[in-house]
């Protein structure tokens, strides 16, 4: 349960938790730097680069206002190289009843993925009430977590995956999300010219989106 109130307070703080793929760890402190400076402190940085692990410990060292997890954790491996290197919180993609204990045993908070309402029921069998929805828009977007709203009326989501601004306040103002997860606020070609005021141009916008209105 202590796991559980720890992810929410992690993904309450900003509407949006950007999704980072750092190909060069040193991009890694200015990007995180841009984000802060825009309002967006939770942060999560995918495992899919080989830079990954080395971003995540250098906006740990350097950005101490940052919370910053690892993204895309499918194995005890990857959760274990993602603690060493200071994530503060640990994203999956789907749900590993393996890998939930695993993290929960390392003291780290969990966010793993689940797509339909056998997975869901699942992860709450195992005293996970805080899930990322994945793949958000192809797994029926807005219309899915309104369905699962009544029938698992304590569970909240991270919605992550073809989410952009446009998309976000229709997932935001629905009782049942705390945050969305989203790319765009970081786009790859940005990170890669370095461009930091673009991102945090880009992170005002998106911390700045209402919470709680249903539409």
């Amino acid at each position: 349960m202590r796991m559980t109130s720890a992810i929410r307070s992690i993904l309450s703080r900003a509407p949006v938790v950007p999704v980072l793929t750092i190909d060069d760890a040193e991009r890694a402190v200015g990007v995180a730097q841009a984000l802060v400076a825009g309002g967006l402190a939770t942060l999560e940085v995918t495992l899919r680069t080989p830079a990954a692990l080395r971003a995540i410990r250098a906006i740990r060292d350097a950005v101490p206002a940052a919370i910053v997890g690892a993204g895309t954790v499918i194995d005890h491996d990857q959760l274990q190289a993602a603690v060493t290197a200071g994530s503060q919180f640990i994203v999956s993609p789907g749900y590993s009843a393996a890998l939930c204990a695993a993290g929960v045993a390392l003291g780290v908070p969990m966010l793993p993925g689940v797509a339909t309402a056998s997975e869901l029921m699942a992860a709450l069998a195992a005293g996970l009430d805080t899930l990322k929805f994945f793949p958000a828009e192809q797994a029926g977007g807005v219309a899915m977590l309104r369905a699962l709203a009544a029938p698992f009326p304590a569970v909240q989501f991270c919605p992550t995956g073809g989410i952009d601004l446009e998309r976000a306040p229709q997932y935001l103002g629905l009782p049942n999300v705390l945050a969305v997860g989203m790319s765009s606020v970081a786009p790859v070609d940005r990170i890669a010219a370095a461009d930091f005021e673009a991102i945090t141009l880009l992170a005002r916008r998106a911390a700045a989106l209402p919470r709680g209105v249903a539409r």
